[in-house]
């Protein structure tokens, strides 16, 4: 499963409006089949594996990190029904599918055809792969990181606005493969008219990447947008307008914008690069957020991961299941 989670990854941010999902089919302790969700959603991981693996897949085991499909669509048959006539033995998913025309019937299909299922294995760490998929079923809007890089004393820049750079080379190649696990990328309309940020993915191999460019801002931008001929921006007016992105993974970088989603409780996951400088009097990485009782503020983030990124660290906090949505 952890294989097949790895695979769902590389279509993250690809697949929108249908989820990334990894599978790789075993046979005799040996690797067949593996298939990740194609850009544009098809095709389906499942059905990338099986033709993978041909006539090997009979007897198998296959792991995938979705429920197989069970509708049958114009593009392409339902995953179910293909397994099924792969013949294979066992089916393991980690996690139940929300889409209704799915929702168990992928599963019950392969029990009643005689395979065994294995269901909920590794269900939390596919649930965090496929978090826009999910987020877009559960509440019709993207799945929201917020990415801040800060000096120990929380400063995103000087106060004369100079910023580069805060971090090392090592925090930003990590802060540019984040931009490339997302399909929108959203900056406030200041950071746009003073840094002039071409938003892209500036590393080996991962240049085709680069998310759409989203601008917050209330107003027309007075600048002229870099690249706007081959990449044009999108400009929303307000945090709630995310919902009519086409685009299920939204990163924001900074500046008044991530005040603006955190006031509207519009934010699902934090990723804090931490740089070992202290700046003093610079420019605050988050102004008012409308916190008016210190007692809310807590219990709301639960550290996922960190680590050390040369000198710097990140830290990645995810929305705690007990705070509101």
């Amino acid at each position: 499963m952890g294989a097949a989670l790895a695979l769902g990854e590389r279509s993250r941010g690809r697949t929108t409006p249908n989820p990334n999902v990894g599978c790789v089919i075993v046979h005799d302790g040996r690797v067949v089949g593996r298939g990740w969700t194609q850009p544009g959603g098809r095709p389906h991981a499942e059905a990338m594996a099986l033709a993978a693996a041909g006539g090997a897949a009979r007897g198998a085991t296959a792991y995938t990190t979705l429920e197989p499909c069970a509708h049958v669509s114009a593009r392409g048959p339902a995953c179910s029904d293909l397994l099924i006539a792969a013949g294979v033995a066992r089916v393991v998913v980690a996690l139940g599918d929300p889409d209704p025309r799915t929702d168990r019937f992928g599963l019950a299909r392969l029990r009643d055809a005689g395979i065994a299922v294995s269901h909920g294995v590794r269900a939390d760490d596919a649930a965090r792969g496929m978090a826009g998929f999910l987020t877009r079923q559960r509440l019709a809007r993207p799945a929201v990181t917020l990415k801040l890089a800060t000096s120990l004393d929380g400063c995103i820049a000087l106060a004369d606005g100079t910023s580069r750079w805060i971090t090392g080379a090592q925090a930003r190649a990590h802060a540019h493969l984040e931009r490339s696990r997302h399909d929108a990328i959203l900056v406030g309309r200041a950071t746009w008219d003073v840094d002039a940020p071409t938003l892209d993915v500036r590393l080996p191999g991962l240049e085709d990447r680069a998310p759409m460019r989203v601008i917050l801002s209330a107003r027309p931008s007075a600048a002229a947008p870099p690249d706007e001929e081959a990449r044009p921006p999108i400009r929303i007016t307000g945090p709630e307008q995310i919902a009519a992105l086409p685009a299920d993974h939204v990163l924001i970088e900074g500046g008044a914008a991530a005040a603006a989603f955190l006031r509207a409780d519009l934010v699902d996951r934090l990723l804090l690069y931490r740089a070992p400088i202290l700046i003093g009097g610079g420019n605050p990485a988050i102004r008012d957020i409308g916190l008016d009782d210190l007692g809310t503020a807590h219990g709301r983030w639960r550290l996922h991961d960190a680590r050390q990124l040369g000198t710097d660290r990140v830290e990645v906090y995810e929305r705690s299941p007990c705070s509101p949505a």
